[in-house]
């Protein structure tokens, strides 16, 4: 018989874990976008940014929404940076 406290800190762990993997998948998700920008493929950047931040809103992930709203802003910003007027 598991004392409840080794269920406890199992359960812990798994919500641990799901969100390093979760920051790992941000991390990764982040990387690819700029590689688009590095390409100036600026339409499939923030395509990827905003399903991105849509995934996160469909698991009530609001850290990942604020995360992938200041990465649609980078995205916005390259391109103004590109093509508005200095």
């Amino acid at each position: 018989m598991n004392p409840s406290w080794h269920r406890n800190s199992a359960a812990d762990l798994a919500v641990r874990c799901r969100n390093v993997i979760k920051q790992m998948d941000i991390e990764s998700e982040k990387k690819r976008i700029e590689s688009f920008i590095d390409k100036g493929n600026y339409h499939a950047a923030i395509n990827l940014a905003i399903s991105a931040l849509n995934e996160c809103r469909r698991e009530n992930d609001q850290a990942g929404v604020d995360i992938f709203i200041k990465v649609s802003r980078h995205v916005i910003d390259k391109m103004a940076e590109k093509f508005g007027t200095p």
